[in-house]
């Protein structure tokens, strides 16, 4: 059959279909509208198949041993290595085996339409489709379009780089084998994540990262994972720059520091960050371009809505980002509350029931992307953190002081031998509030939540004092912490 031009007509289309964008079509169409996704690969994106799932599935192994190899009584029952190949299999299965069937099914079920393709836009409410099933579809928006197209990694200035072939995340998340020797570039979440993942699956593991470990993060908390990452016998070179990359002829591969040392390995990893994909999308058609032949950022509103794009004359209210391609929050389940909210306030436009700017902490407004985003670094020992760290609260001009401890209370001890451990809390001086907390050691990553309601419900210090912690649990910590502020 010759390929057809189709044309069809949407309330909301939304190109890319990652966790982001499956949740605005979701609540698109539990909101009364009529939405489409516009997807090459896998429905459901690189955190079901490439980044969060299956890197958290090839993690999460280790982490059990190790947590049973540091309680007295356990230890004794287990063995002291990882079988490679049920780890492996387990990582298959929360990647259904890179199948989208069930989410297929799901989009079926919840009245969302999809099309198998690449999309851009070709003006104001206008997305043209090249189709996979060799169809080309033109697409209109009554209400919406929304970009959910995630974002693409970066590859850094390395001579000889750009001539090996070398792993990203979605090669070594997907690996099928464990490989003897592997070097990392990059000492940010990805990189201090997979490097002692591999290691503990039998890897010789060495980690090269430009400036220090999660440089992001308190170094306090940032140390005890490099202590972690050391125990495993991950080598590191930190504030290390990499000069060049060459291809041995074993198929091996080295990388020259810019003192003198060199890494040979078999497979090379590099995880030096992520930009949003927004290359090929037809911005341009909608007056969108790039400065001076940098790469394009999107300026996103409280809802989502992107500013500057041009209008069809009805109104300019039509053109989102959400998720990673907004630019705002690199991580999934931000931009799965990015979605919620644009969802929500596009349903509530196309109704006439929002007008302006929402309403901050309202269900349209993504206030929380300023003040409370939760992040957590899945190594053992985690790092988990949500709001602005001392630095960040003094850029934004807060009062701001901290206080922060040892993790060293009744359920620390409890939990393991030998527990070490780390909290901070970052105050508003003016209001009595939390800006911010950081937890360090193992399995702290469930306290998070705590001080993330925390966090955005402004819970001022003194009302905190009465959330009284469990006795004995390792969230006795925050007792102690107020306790140190003086309370």
């Amino acid at each position: 059959m010759a390929a057809q031009v189709l044309e069809r007509e949407f309330d909301v289309i939304v190109i890319g279909a990652g966790a982001a964008g499956e949740n605005v079509a979701d609540r698109a169409v539990q909101g009364g509208l009529t939405a489409v996704l516009v997807e090459a690969e896998l429905v459901g994106g690189e955190c079901s198949y490439w980044a969060c799932m299956p890197s958290k599935a090839l993690i999460r192994p280790g982490t059990a041993l190790h947590g049973a190899q540091t309680v007295p009584g356990a230890q004794e029952a287990v063995t002291r290595t990882l079988d490679s190949a049920a780890v492996l299999k387990r990582r298959d299965y929360f990647t259904s085996n890179w199948q989208d069937d069930g989410q297929i099914k799901w989009m079926e079920d919840t009245g969302i339409e999809l099309i198998r393709g690449h999309g851009w836009l070709t003006g104001p409410r206008a997305v043209e489709v090249a189709g996979l099933d060799g169809n080309s579809y033109a697409l209109t928006a009554r209400h919406a379009v929304v970009l959910a197209t995630g974002s693409t990694p970066n590859r850094p200035p390395i001579d000889g780089l750009a001539d090996l072939e070398y792993w990203g995340t979605r090669e070594a998340t997907s690996a099928s084998e464990i490989p003897e020797r592997l070097a990392v570039l990059g000492g940010g979440v990805a990189g201090t994540e997979l490097a002692q993942a591999f290691a503990r699956l039998g890897s010789e593991v060495v980690l090269v990262a430009r400036s220090g470990l999660l440089g992001n993060f308190p170094q306090e908390a940032a140390a005890l994972v490099a202590a972690g990452l050391r125990a495993d016998g991950v080598e590191l070179h930190l504030n290390s720059r990499t000069d060049s990359a060459r291809e041995n002829d074993d198929g091996s591969l080295t990388l020259s520091l810019d003192d003198g040392a060199t890494v040979t390995a078999d497979k090379l990893l590099v995880t030096t960050g992520r930009h949003p994909a927004l290359e090929g999308l037809g911005l341009e058609s909608v007056g969108l371009d790039s400065p001076d032949g940098q790469p394009l950022t999107l300026r996103t509103d409280s809802t989502g809505l992107v500013e500057g794009a041009a209008s069809d004359g009805d109104s300019g209210l039509w053109l989102y980002a959400v998720g990673d391609a907004a630019g705002k929050a690199l991580l999934t389940h931000q931009g799965k509350y990015e979605a919620r909210a644009a969802a929500d306030s596009i349903v509530a436009r196309a109704k006439g029931e929002l007008q302006g700017a929402p309403a901050a902490w309202s269900h349209f407004a993504q206030t929380a992307d300023e003040h409370a985003i939760p992040n957590v670094v899945f190594t053992d020992p985690e790092l988990a953190t949500v709001g602005r760290t001392v630095e960040q609260a003094r850029r934004d001009g807060y009062n701001v002081s901290s206080v922060q401890l040892p993790i060293a209370v009744a359920g620390s001890s409890l939990h393991s031998e030998n527990y070490e451990g780390w909290a901070q809390l970052v105050i508003d001086e003016d209001r009595k509030v939390l800006l911010g907390a950081t937890f360090a050691g193992p399995d702290v990553a469930e306290l998070l939540h705590a001080a993330t309601i925390a966090v955005v419900g402004e819970v001022p210090l003194d009302r905190l004092w009465h959330a009284v912690p469990a006795y004995p649990t390792i969230s006795e910590v925050w007792l102690r912490l107020l306790e140190e502020y003086g309370l």
